[in-house]
Parts: C-alpha cells; structure tokens; sequence
C-alpha cells in the first residue's frame, strides 16, 4: 500500500499527533508500505518523505494552543501532490480541523477516485467543541468524503459522535513500550533518597497542576521525606505556579524543564509514583501509558479519558478530579505501601501491552486492508451491473 498520513499540526513541534503519526508511520513501513506524511511546519524538514504544506501559526484550541495554517490558499499545492502520488489511503488525523486536513478531505477523491480516506480522531473536551458545533452543516460535506473513521478511545468516540454520528472502531494511541520499560535508563542521583511523585506535562489549569500542589503541600506535612517533580515547558502559567511555590515556602517541590524523549524515561526511572490529576479533556491519557510502561504506579482523575486506559485498583488509582483532600489521601496511601506500589506497577506494565506500537500498527494496517477490500467488493459489484445493463 502506498499511504499517507496527514497531520494538522506544526510537524516541529512535538505532540500526541505528531507522535502518533511518526510511530504510525515507522510500524508500517516496517510492514513494507511506502509512507508518505503530510504537515505543515515552521521550518525546512529534511526528510523526503515529508510533504511541507503550509506555515503553521498560533491558535488557542481547547484551552490549549496549537500551531496550524490557516491559509486556505494551500488547496492547490494538496491537489497536486496528491495527484502526482497517487495514494491507495489517505490518513487524515483531526480530519475536521483547519484547514490542511479539510483541504485534503476535499482534493483526495478528485486526484484518485479509487483513493480510500481514513480518518482518526484524537480530541476529547468535557464542554464540547465550538467548531463541531456552529460549522456542523458545513463540516459534515467533509466528514461524508472519510470511508473509515477511527477514534483513540471510547471517550474520544462519543465526543465527536455527539456531533456526527456513525460507526468509530476503537484503535488506541499505541506506545513504545521498550523505550520506557528500558533499564538502561539511570535515576537522577540528585533525586534518590526520597519518596518521589512524579508529573509530566503542561501547567494549563485543565491540567490539574494547581490540585496537585495543593495536595502535595498535604502529603509532604504528613511525610516529610517526600519530593514532587514537575517536568514539563516553560510557560506563563507555570512560571506563575513557581512563584506561587517560593512565596508560599513550600518544600519539597522541583521544577525541572522539558526533556527531550530520549531523557525523559530517567525521570520515571527516579520516581516511585506518577501522578496526573487532569480536570477533564483527555481522551486516553498518553502520559498514563508512558508511566505504566517504564513501571510505577499511577494516581489520576477519575475522568473518562483516563478510566479508558485505568482500572481502579488494579492497574492504578482514579480519584476525584479537583479533591484535593481526595488526592492526597490517595498520595499518602501509596507513599506508605510498597506492595501496593509494586502490584500496581505490575498490573500496569501487563496492561501498557495492550498499546504497543506493534500491536496499534498491525490493527491500522489490518483496518486500511479491509476498507481497501470493501471497495474492491462495491467497485465489481458496479462493474456487474454495468456488464448486464449493457
């Protein structure tokens, strides 16, 4: 098959998509498929590989900020790539975000007839989506033009199905299970010695950063041998969550900057327990999986996206979102039971190989085959017709 996986998102700046279309794209090239990815991106991209369309520039979404084109001028340069490659599948990830995935969606069929156009959905946002919902009339001409639809988590399909109903087969985020489960990976000598609890990601409110502190500064008073590790990119927010910390003279708690992939696994490696106390919009929970895989045990909200991917005490620990007290008793608890801990963290590892890059890649490539199938069934169907109206 000769695909291409289309993402909306700057292609130099990482995120969930991103990663899940590299990932996506290694594993089925491993397979023997020719993978063509198609991006927009802030700069030269080396790789031949990788079809630049578009300068991406920043548009707050979801409470967060993605980096996309805007400019709809961008349909000519889609049109003749795909008519000059001619794909069998077209992977369109957020299918119905501005304006690169929407543009593919519109020049797909009229470069190929023959093409099949697969969408993923990814987004997950307890409010509902603006966009869905006042540009529903006009997003549906789109949606229509996508022959299957994938959503990464059952959360994430009842999202977008409120919106426009049908048929999502669930295939999750996969994960590279041996790059976070590696021994290689030292802990950080200046970390040891110490309980830690670990966080990963941005300082957004919907995050849940906020909870946490406020819940360490709990767990820290009953055990005072106690650290949080924070690791995520400087922004305003969390410069405003750093002061807070030093005005407050709360111990125990370090900032550390945004690690690159390769370090990062150090950090989970140094820590006896992750922690994710998100407030909602998540639709699986991708720092989850990476905790479970590298082996430590996880506290998160009882949200949907992460109930997808935990089970109550059994391969982690779901509380409250916003509890503090929840939290922190939460916290407390495992902090005093290494059993616990390394039950948790077992269970967790068994369950992490459910979302193996393998495993998800193999399921997409078995899903491309079946759509690849049912249009060669309905194309000889037409075909008899045609032959016996004649």
């Amino acid at each position: 098959m000769k695909v291409a996986l289309v993402s909306p998102y700057d292609w130099h700046t990482p995120g969930g998509v991103n990663s899940h279309v590299a990932h996506l794209g290694h594993e089925l090239r491993a397979r023997g498929h020719e993978v063509h990815v198609i991006a927009p991106a802030s700069r030269k991209v080396d790789d031949p590989l990788v079809h630049v369309i578009g300068r991406p520039i920043p548009v707050a979404a979801s409470g967060s900020v993605v980096r996309i084109p805007v400019n709809p001028r961008i349909g000519a340069r889609v049109h003749a790539l795909l008519v000059e490659q001619q794909f069998d599948v077209v992977h369109v990830h957020e299918p119905l975000m501005p304006v690169l995935p929407i543009q593919v969606l519109r020049h797909s069929r009229a470069a190929n007839p023959r093409v099949v156009n697969v969408g993923t959905f990814h987004a997950r946002k307890d409010g509902g989506n603006r966009l869905y919902g006042y540009g529903r009339r006009l997003l549906k001409r789109w949606f229509r033009e996508i022959d299957g639809k994938i959503a990464v988590s059952p959360p994430a399909a009842h999202y977008v199905g409120r919106y426009f109903p049908g048929f999502y087969n669930i295939i999750s985020n996969g994960i590279d299970v041996d790059h976070w489960s590696d021994p290689r990976h030292e802990p950080i000598a200046a970390f040891e010695g110490t309980m830690n609890i670990l966080y990963v990601g941005r300082a957004e409110k919907r995050k849940g950063l906020g909870t946490l502190l406020r819940a360490f500064g709990v767990v820290n008073a009953r055990l005072p041998d106690t650290r949080l590790i924070v690791v995520g990119p400087d922004s305003r927010a969390r410069r405003r969550y750093e002061a807070m910390v030093e005005r407050s003279g709360q111990r125990g708690v370090i900032f550390v900057p945004e690690q690159p992939y390769d370090k990062l696994p150090r950090y989970h490696r140094t820590a006896q327990v992750f922690c994710s106390p998100a407030l909602g919009n998540e639709s699986q929970g991708y720092v989850l999986l990476e905790a479970m895989a590298a082996g430590i045990p996880v506290v998160a909200s009882n949200i949907d996206g992460y109930a997808s991917v935990i089970t109550r005490d059994v391969d982690g620990i779901l509380v409250r979102p916003m509890d503090t007290m929840a939290l922190a008793d939460a916290l407390t608890a495992l902090a005093r039971d290494p059993e616990r801990r390394a039950r948790l963290a077992a269970h967790g590892r068994v369950r992490v190989d459910e979302f193996s890059w393998p495993r998800v890649g193999q399921l997409v490539a078995s899903y491309y085959e079946r759509l690849l199938d049912q249009r060669d069934s309905i194309d000889s169907t037409r075909e008899r017709r045609l032959a016996t109206r004649e």
